[in-house]
């Protein structure tokens, strides 16, 4: 277990010899980053196997930093879920950037920093060492979307850094207050002293921390830089926006701003529960008309990111566990959609217009495509067997628990689901056979179509096992979860929802 911080530091030794590795060849590049994931994917799974669940965190380093602040890592069921996500991320999303040709060495190095970042967020067990390793996963991402995007790339990538450092200014703006009135970084202290603010006090500060969190999890109205970024991302970096970086937001409203501010979370717990509907229920509808096969899924991530938002707002033993396995299903998911329609779809066919794709036979021409898609749109929609599945339930049973009334609107979104995965589906890859059709930019047909790669191939595989494995074996997770929500820090967001 002690071993786990070497996956941020794995990761930032690895960007730079990407990084140095690029200047000589692109493939020394590809097989240094390729290496670093799976180094801190191995290091996690060694913990994993090593991991005892308990309600307490697990210390890994607490050293002095700052005057204000000390390098303190720890780690529970719920830090060790999500470090467990980014590894399995992280190396898929490697492999389905094999084929970066420009500038490799550079896109490796940006890509292993932002998950350097991630990983640091998640074991973070000071607020503000939480808040740098926050920023630190953010500015990668600009110049990811910027340099290897499509599809207005540069405004994707503006839109979305805007949005992030809003939503950082609002959270350090909280952290700030709330350090001003009492309370130190470290994060069992920030919590026991934030409850002896005044009730306005708290009020306020939940606001600032939970709002700016909130914006990158992707929580209506302020969801709109996530189908944006996604359309303009390259793949790997779709993958890593859908797969981990959204839950960055998530895992701060529930590690910073429910268990700190009680009273605050109380006093909002019906609107943001609101928002996560109108969440589900919007982006579902948007995602059923779009005609970008991209955005399809660019929206499908916002409406699922909806029920770990209602999860949290509920804040029930049983919808907290859904929202943090939903957290890991939805990433890996996610991760596999954007994977097949950026590099598999998109990279042979040079469209992702639906109405070009229906008018190819992609089952045939690219039946190892359609095979995954079909199985990760299963996934998706929710079926038993797959990830989706239990962490959805999860997250509905204990929604009841608590408002019924939530519950009920929340289930809409999952025909709503159905439909646009099921419309994607049919038209993208079993539309009508057209034996000449072309793609919009070019005079030729598109028959035969490159076959699919090994790093392809290898990437599907392992989103497809972790998949059906959660979906068969959720117990995997949730004997690691459940331990961690009976922590004193997690109790008082629970019982305080419940009042």
């Amino acid at each position: 277990m002690n071993l786990l911080p070497w996956t941020i530091y794995i990761s930032f030794i690895g960007a730079f010899l990407a990084w140095l590795g690029g200047t000589r060849s692109a493939g020394l590049a590809r097989w240094t980053a390729l290496l670093a994931a799976l180094g801190s994917l191995g290091v996690t799974l060694s913990a994993a196997v090593q991991f005892q669940p308990a309600a307490a965190a697990q210390t890994l380093v607490n050293i002095p930093w700052v005057p204000f602040a000390n390098y303190h890592l720890a780690v529970d069921g719920i830090s060790l879920t999500l470090v467990l996500l980014t590894g399995i991320a992280a190396t898929a999303g490697i492999l389905f950037s094999w084929n970066i040709e420009k500038r490799t060495g550079e896109f490796f190095a940006l890509f292993l920093a932002l998950i350097g970042g991630v990983y640091g967020v998640f074991m973070s067990a000071d607020a503000f060492l939480l808040f740098v390793f926050y920023e630190i996963a953010i500015v990668p991402k600009y110049f990811l979307v910027a340099i290897w995007g499509s599809t207005n790339r540069e405004y994707g990538a503006m839109k979305l850094v805007l949005y992030s450092f809003a939503g950082s200014a609002l959270v350090m703006a909280g952290l700030l207050w709330a350090h001003a009135a009492g309370a130190s970084f470290d994060m069992a202290n920030f919590v026991e002293s934030a409850r002896t603010f005044t009730a306005w006090q708290q009020i306020g500060m939940f606001a600032l921390i939970f709002t700016g969190f909130a914006v990158l999890a992707g929580m209506f109205p302020f969801h709109t830089w996530a189908p944006t970024g996604h359309v303009a991302a390259p793949t790997g970096a779709s993958m890593l926006l859908a797969g981990v970086v959204m839950k960055l937001g998530a895992y701060g409203c529930l590690r910073v701003a429910l268990p700190a501010f009680p009273e605050g979370f109380l006093f909002f717990q019906n609107i943001i529960a609101g928002l996560a509907i109108i969440g589900i229920i919007y982006a579902g509808l948007i995602a059923l008309v779009q005609s970008d096969f991209k955005f399809i899924i660019g929206y499908s991530s916002v409406s699922h990111m909806g029920f770990v938002l209602l999860g949290l707002a509920a804040a029930t033993h049983q919808a907290l566990s859904g929202a943090v396995l939903q957290m890991f299903s939805h990433g890996v998911i996610a991760g596999l959609l954007f994977a097949v329609v950026g590099r598999m779809v998109y990279e042979r066919t040079h469209t992702r217009e639906l109405a070009y794709l229906k008018k190819m036979p992609l089952h045939r021409l690219l039946p190892f495509a359609a095979f995954v898609f079909v199985l990760a749109g299963m996934a998706s929609m929710g079926m038993p067997g797959f990830s989706g599945f239990p962490a959805e339930f999860s997250i509905l049973i204990g929604t009841w628990q608590h408002s019924p009334g939530w519950a009920l609107l929340a289930t809409l979104g999952i025909p709503i689901s159905a439909a646009f995965t099921l419309r994607a589906v049919h038209v993208s890859f079993f539309g009508k056979a057209d034996i000449g059709a072309t793609t919009p930019d070019t005079d030729n047909e598109v028959h035969p179509l490159p076959p699919i790669t090994w790093p392809e191939k290898a990437g599907a595989c392992l989103l497809l096992l972790v998949i059906i494995l959660i979906g068969l074996w959720p117990s995997l997770l949730l004997d690691w979860i459940r331990p961690a929500l009976e922590s004193p820090l997690m109790r008082i967001a629970i019982n305080g929802a419940a009042q």
